[in-house]
């Protein structure tokens, strides 16, 4: 049972750091919670049963409320059990197209990967500079395999066939555990800071987390590149490449303006562009109130409407994380 602000927070959005290509993400892996709501009522909303038909999943409509509905004070999590064997596997490609296109073809192919993380050439650049590296800059893909010692080469095997028929180079991998740590650290936890770097005295916005069905990824990935190669604002890429999600780090200097409405000016496309495609504004990290103006066109008045009578419902005075969410213009 997992009681620290983090997992909160990780479960009022739908947040889920690594292998989500293998056991989903927050809402796939909270088997129950403890909640109280805007009266004061303290709510568990499952058992610790592997599946039950008992009532309304209330535990599903907490998850990705973003403090709307109450105040998550437990949770219990499922256990994964750890691999008895893991592999890093790491590909350059010329475009990003072509990496995207490959992160496809390999969840398409009922791969079992854990993780698939793909780079453009700007953030491989960004953890160069700022941790002294030597990366090939260009267009990445990261793999983990996981598994057996057999399979988990196996699978590197297969997928390193796969990026080779669309362009990828420098195919290599390791199973040595420091080596794979360092990789992960650099490539996930530290590629917002090192955005930074490059950018001293700038900020991010970092929250557009926008997200596609798998099919479309490519297509998506491609003309947003375009768009932000012509800026003159810088934006690395980081995409969850094997659920269709990605991010761009757009570093902006907050005391100027051309900056701010530049930086919007990304933001929006990607949003636009992801919803034109059946996708949705936000993968991960919410809605909060920088999102709300994107809600109507992706779910629709009639979903708005419906949220508004549950948070009506469960907080008639309005008390719980106001403001966010849903459009102020909603009612019913």
């Amino acid at each position: 049972m997992a009681r620290c602000n983090h997992r909160r927070y990780v479960c009022n959005t739908l947040l889920w750091f690594f292998s989500r290509e293998r056991y989903g993400t927050m809402r796939e892996n909270v088997i129950n919670l403890k909640v109280v709501l805007a009266n004061g009522d303290v709510v568990k909303t499952g058992s610790r049963a592997r599946k039950s038909a008992a009532g309304y999943d209330l535990t599903r409509l907490v998850i990705g409320s973003e403090g709307t509905l109450g105040v998550i004070t437990e949770v219990t999590l499922k256990l994964q059990k750890i691999p008895q064997h893991s592999m890093v596997a790491m590909c350059n490609f010329p475009t990003i197209k072509d990496a995207a296109d490959v992160a496809i073809a390999t969840m398409l192919s009922g791969i079992q990967v854990s993780r698939v993380e793909l780079l453009d050439e700007v953030q491989i650049k960004a953890i160069n500079f700022a941790n002294g590296k030597n990366l090939p800059e260009a267009p990445t893909l990261m793999f983990e395999f996981i598994g057996t010692e057999a399979y988990s080469r196996e699978q590197a095997l297969i997928v390193q066939r796969i990026a080779s028929e669309h362009r990828g180079s420098d195919f290599v991998f390791t199973e040595d555990p420091e080596t794979k740590k360092e990789l992960w650290k650099l490539i996930r936890k530290e590629a917002l800071w090192a955005g930074f770097a490059m950018a001293p005295n700038h900020e991010a916005m970092a929250t557009n987390d926008v997200c596609v069905p798998l099919s479309n990824l490519a297509e998506l990935i491609s003309r947003t590149k375009e768009l932000l190669d012509t800026s003159p604002l810088i934006c690395p890429i980081v995409a969850h490449a094997g659920d269709g999600n990605f991010h761009t780090i757009i570093l902006f200097d907050p005391n100027n303006d051309e900056h701010w409405r530049e930086a919007e000016r990304l933001n929006h496309f990607m949003v636009s562009t992801a919803l034109t495609m059946a996708g949705t504004c936000t993968g991960e990290h919410g809605v909060g109130t920088g999102k709300m103006k994107y809600l109507e066109k992706e779910l629709g008045i009639e979903a708005l409407m419906t949220m508004k009578r549950i948070t009506t419902a469960l907080d008639p005075n309005n008390i719980m994380n106001p403001g966010k969410l849903i459009p102020p213009h909603v009612c019913f």
